[in-house]
């Protein structure tokens, strides 16, 4: 085409371009002249010249930015079909624009920059070494040009080893060739890299302090910085030699440049890609240079100018990387000494800590958080930590914990200077929280391994800690005073969460509970201090508090120091007392507000306590037992004194403190005095006929009333409560209620009631007898609950209540990962609505009904296994009305009932009891997820007509979230169930073509006893491979790595089930499932099932002769020892047609580079290193070379 052609579409694509960058254009006319780019870039035959023209300097940026866009285009997706006079055309013109073709390094564009240097990089993967041998010599011609240039080379460089080495982003053999010439010619480009570093970095120094030549200077601090730049590119996966050649000159020159304020960010990332290389160890022993005087020098001035400078996001950044250099130095360390290398501990190590103490001590909570792994790895160490310099370091660092466990520096405050710092480093309080309690755990765990090598000290600074917060006076903060006016509703001058002595007691005590129990776990038992121990203890039971959360706080010191009361058992008395007074706390006596969480809390965590007491401490506790169980009656004799949830923890702790009577009739009386006005209520007339009956259990429990005022009125609220409390007792008992643990001792108690066939002993329960009289309305409540859902009963709900049944938005933003917001002030009452209430009734009660059928089996054992039809009561109530159950509903009853009932039943159990269960449930669920699945991907399909809401919390996303959180509860309960072993196929087993599946592929009996119904068979093998095609990654994994190849082979062993079901994977292969590559152990059984073949023959684009290929290949014995990996190649590669793509790339156009002819062949004795190492680059211009 004529130079006018050029010039007038050239006109056109500029006013195109100017239209859609124009921010007054309207969407129409941005839309057309997007369009009519796109298709210029598609279509049109002169693109090069246009191109060309639209990136001359006399355009503006974008257009030339835009020229440029052009020209990467037609190298990408055009290059192959270019005649070789056009592709040396468009080379040479692309290298006189890096040549002459741009504004100066100053004022040049960084995105003009950027593609122009894409633009070298894509023709580079497409034709060098082989077409374009002189690349490397054209390069440093162009750098000798001056700055601009030089900077561009740079940027070259960069962009091809992220592209061929970081990225990966071309075909195997082009990228094994780029890689393998760079390599042959590492030593010269680094060499190159070097000294451009080197002489940039000395003019900068030079000119910088002369004004008139601080432009210059600025040039030359810009090639500095894009030296640097492309060294962090490659100093990640060159040869260790070349870092550490001519006496580590790269290391000493990156140490210079950490006091150069432009370059010492650069530098700093280079020094920490090069010290945290992994590799042999003998190759990174010269690292250790940056343990000697100079290096260490540098490195700490540094730190100490930058941290000197007040803060600054670009000093702070650097601080963060020099952190990080000192962390992957520490580990450098820990990897060298005391392996077979002949490093010792460096002669500046007393300095290194003392400088890494300065990082865990700066105000940043996260330059803290940083060193964290670093010092633990240090304490753990076989040598380190019997080193005296850390051992003297333990106290100074336990030190430094007692203040960065204080909960302080949250973005939104001014009250730490750490609160600046987390403004650069968190976007709100509520990230910062999760950061910190995380930090926090990371600590303790870091506490933990300094307190084994030096235990006294750690309890020494605790007990010291805890003495100063017990007599200090409470500092409730200026903000929470405006609280105060709430008045006697709430108590005045509570602490928040946020205040001063809160958060102090907060740190102390988990300082304390950390330290203290290493203690115990590390000491030898005359070695505890028990004096000091209990002269703690008796400060902090006689410590009078009405602030609830500090009271927390001391109730949690109470449990971390009662091992020393097993030491002075006199003291448990006063430790109950503590501890019961606590169960009844109230900020303001007889007041009528709803408690506070603060107050809510504290009464919950004394009833956790007195339950840990019992569990751990059972025989210490044994001996007060009557004055703890007639001080457990007193609190139950007045209704309204504790919550139902209360009274049965405290109930829970004497069953644990009866099954150390070790005697079963005494334990069976107590529980069945224990639980008489339970089974009073609960067997009693009317409570039969609420339980019976949803439209009286509707009524009775309040759900059909219309409440004038939702926060105060609920007149239904006792008989809630009441229904509560029997089904909390029951699943108490249940739970707690053991024999023995020694076979003598339920002998001797009466426990034992004969043996299995193996041997095994078969105990009862104490619990048994009065559980399962209660059982039947236990059952009948579930059954009633369940039909709660049927529409004409949820019609039946009064106004008020008319959501009664819906999730809880607690549960909700779990579900949707929605964070918690921070609590500002504790200190408020509770208000929740009665349809709040009313919605945790029916929540709480359904989850606790299952946890009680979940439990009994395990509890009970054959008791209840053979309680006279079992399996059809539980599917006329568990398992009815399935289809209105929603799925936030039927998520627990898999996971808290069905799972464990399967799991703990005995094997003689299993055909009366669990295959009718399992078979109709595995059929329902796989319909019903199916179902449910295919309306998920035609809303997908459909999402580009219909516009989906972007509101997070919709209904839509809450929805699909929940069908795949259901999803993955169904494939571990049928993994449960069936597979042996959870972690059971490496890929060597599932390539096996052996005819007896290995041992770690076994089903259990349960999935034998299963595959042997026919109907149970099918609907497992129909779930399993079905799921492959829904669209949940996490159960794909699991059914694919635990359940398909050894639920097929079952069937393919057995020999029962006919063929044609094996052949479901014909139906049931999914166009565009990503995971379709894992069928492969399927097809290995090809030359035992013919017809396999004829299935691979459907599959979508499969290549007919790399099938037939295959296909010989496992046909032929002498071919079947093919290396695994090729062979999954090669399948990965015919079934290319079913596999998905990510989403992120369906709609990306495909970028094919053709393979050169190869410049190496390949060795096999030696790996590809050992090939790069050994080749000479004889063959290759000698580079970079004046």
């Amino acid at each position: 085409m004529s130079a006018e052609q050029v010039s007038s579409l050239c006109e056109q694509l500029v006013k195109a371009v100017t239209v859609i960058m124009d921010p007054a254009s309207t969407q129409r006319y941005r839309l057309e002249a997007l369009k009519f780019c796109e298709e210029f870039k598609e279509k049109c035959p002169i693109c090069v010249p246009c191109g060309l023209k639209l990136a001359e300097k006399t355009q503006t940026a974008i257009v030339r930015h835009f020229g440029l866009q052009i020209l990467e285009h037609v190298v990408k997706f055009r290059w192959n079909n270019m005649p070789r006079l056009e592709k040396v055309y468009l080379k040479n013109n692309v290298m006189g624009l890096i040549s002459s073709g741009t504004q100066s390094i100053l004022e040049e564009e960084s995105h003009i920059k950027d593609v122009l240097s894409r633009i070298v990089v894509e023709m580079i993967k497409r034709e060098w070494p082989q077409h374009w041998p002189d690349m490397l010599k054209e390069l440093d011609t162009l750098s000798k040009q001056g700055e601009t240039q030089t900077e561009l080379v740079m940027f070259i460089l960069l962009r091809l080893a992220e592209d061929v080495v970081t990225f990966q982003t071309l075909p195997t053999q082009r990228r094994r060739d780029i890689q393998q010439t760079l390599t042959q010619n590492m030593e010269k480009i680094f060499s190159f890299l070097l000294t451009t570093l080197q002489q940039n970095v000395n003019k900068y120094r030079r000119m910088k302090t002369d004004l008139t030549q601080e432009p210059k200077a600025q040039a030359n601090c810009r090639v500095g910085i894009a030296a640097l730049n492309t060294l962090a590119g490659y100093i990640d996966w060159v040869a260790m030699s070349h870092i550490t050649a001519d006496n580590c000159k790269l290391l000493e020159m990156l140490c210079l440049l950490l006091n150069e304020p432009e370059l010492q960010i650069g530098a700093a990332e280079c020094l920490l890609i090069a010290v945290s290389r992994k590799g042999k160890l003998e190759d990174r022993k010269p690292l250790m240079v940056l343990f000697g005087d100079v290096a260490m020098h540098y490195i700490l001035s540094a730190a100490q100018t930058a941290d000197g400078e007040g803060l600054v996001e670009k000093h702070y950044v650097f601080l963060k990387r020099l952190c990080q250099v000192l962390c992957a130095l520490g580990s450098q360390l820990c990897a060298l000494l005391g392996s077979d290398s002949d490093v010792e501990t460096p002669a500046n190590f007393g300095k290194y800590l003392d400088s890494f103490l300065a990082f865990t001590t700066h105000p940043s909570q996260f330059l803290r958080s940083s060193t964290q792994i670093t010092w633990g790895a240090l304490f753990r160490h076989d040598v380190l930590s019997r080193d005296p310099l850390l051992l003297a370091m333990i106290p100074k660092y336990l030190r430094a914990s007692m203040t960065n466990l204080v909960k302080v520096g949250f973005p939104s405050k001014t009250d730490s200077p750490s609160c600046e710092y987390s403004r650069f480093d968190f976007d709100s309080d509520e990230d910062f929280n999760a950061f910190f309690n995380s930090f926090r755990a990371q600590q303790g765990e870091v506490m933990r391994m300094a307190c084994r090598l030096d235990p006294k000290t750690g309890f020494q600074m605790a007990g010291e800690w805890l003495k100063y917060q017990l007599s200090s006076p409470v500092d409730i903060g200026a903000m929470n005073f405006s609280s105060c006016s709430k008045g006697a509703k709430t108590g005045e001058g509570l602490c928040s969460i946020f205040s001063p002595s809160f958060v102090q007691w907060d740190a102390m005590t988990f300082f304390s509970e950390s330290v203290i129990s290493q203690m115990f776990r590390t000491l030898d038992k005359e070695e505890i201090p028990v004096n000091e121990g209990i002269e703690l203890l008796q400060l902090v039971l006689n410590f009078e508090t009405k602030d609830p959360l500090i009271l927390s706080c001391v109730l949690t010191n109470v449990s971390a120091l009662f091992p020393f009361v097993t030491y002075r058992p006199e003291y448990l008395p006063q430790v109950l007392s503590k501890l019961f007074a606590s169960v009844t706390f109230e900020v303001i006596e007889e007041s009528k507000a709803p408690r506070t969480r603060a107050v809510k809390n504290v009464r919950r965590h004394a009833c956790s306590s007195i339950i840990k007491m019992c569990r751990d401490y059972p025989q210490l506790v044994l001996p007060n037992f009557e004055m703890l169980y007639n001080h457990v009656k007193q609190l139950l004799s007045n209704e309204l004194l504790l919550t139902q949830m209360e009274k049965c923890a405290l109930m829970e702790a004497l069953v644990l403190i009866s099954n150390q009577f070790k005697d079963y009739e005494r334990q069976k009386a107590f529980l069945e005095e224990l639980m008489a006005p339970v089974a009073s209520l609960w067997l009693s007339e009317e409570m039969q006929r609420v339980l019976s009956d949803p439209e009286s259990f509707i009524s009775y429990v309040g759900a059909d009333n219309k409440i004038t005022d939702p926060i105060l009125e609920d007149p239904s609220g006792l008989n809630r409560s009441r229904i509560s409390f029997c089904v909390y007792t029951i699943l108490g008992v249940v739970k707690r209620a053991r024999w023995p643990t020694a076979l003598e001792e339920a002998t001797a108690g009466g426990f034992v009631v004969g043996c299995t066939p193996s041997g095994s002993p078969i105990y009862r329960n104490p619990c048994t007898e009065q559980v399962l009289k209660l059982m039947d309305n236990l059952l009948a409540l579930i059954r009633t609950h369940n039909n709660l859902y049927m529409p004409e009963v949820v019609a039946k709900l009064g106004d008020t209540f008319a959501k009664a049944l819906d999730m809880l938005e607690v549960e909700k933003n779990a579900i949707l990962g929605l964070p918690q917001p921070l609590l500002e002030l504790y200190d408020s009452p509770v208000y929740k609505t009665v349809l709040e209430r009313m919605q945790g009734f029916f929540c709480t009660l359904y989850d606790n009904c299952f946890h009680v059928l979940g439990n009994a089996g395990p509890s009970m054992q054959q008791d209840f296994y053979t309680v006279e039809g079992l399996a059809s009561q539980l599917l006329t109530s568990a398992f009815i009305n399935l289809n209105n159950i929603p799925d936030y509903r039927l998520r627990p009853m898999l996971r808290v009932f069905v799972k464990p009932l399967v799991l703990s039943c005995p094997a003689e159990y299993y055909e009366t009891l669990v295959c009718p269960i399992l078979g109709p449930l595995f059929t329902y669920l796989h319909v019903r997820l199916s179902q449910k699945w295919q309306v998920i991907n035609q809303r997908s399909m459909l999402c580009e007509e219909d516009t989906a809401d972007d509101n997070p919390e919709s209904q839509e996303m809450l929805e699909e979230q929940l069908v795949r959180l259901l999803t993955r509860e169904v494939m571990d309960l049928i993994s449960n169930v069936h597979a042996a072993a959870l972690s059971l196929l490496v890929d060597d087993e599932m390539m096996s073509t052996d005819v007896t599946p290995p041992a770690s592929a076994e089903l259990t009996e349960l999935g034998k006893c299963l595959m042997k119904q026919e109907d149970v068979c099918t609907a497992l093998l129909i779930t399993s491979y079905t799921s492959l095609s829904w669209k949940d990654t996490l159960s794909c994994q699991r059914t694919t790595t635990q359940l398909c190849w050894p639920l097929l082979k079952q069937v393919l062993f057995a020999q029962r089930v006919e063929w044609e079901r094996g052949l479901l994977m014909e139906r049931r292969l999914p166009s565009g499932t990503a995971h379709a590559e894992q069928i492969l152990p399927f097809f290995l059984q090809r030359p035992r099932y013919a017809e396999l073949k004829a299935v691979m023959e459907q599959i979508p684009e499969i290549q007919r002769e790399s099938l037939e290929q295959f296909d010989s290949k496992l046909l032929t014995p002498t071919l079947q020892k093919v290396a695994d990996k090729r062979r999954k190649d090669h399948f990965k590669r015919l079934i290319a047609g079913c596999i998905g793509k990510p989403l992120g790339e369906q709609f990306r156009k495909e970028v094919h580079i053709r393979n050169l002819p190869s410049l190496f062949k390949k060795v096999k004795p030696l790996l590809e290193t050992d090939i790069l190492e050994n080749e000479d680059g004889g063959g290759l211009t000698a580079l970079f070379e004046p």
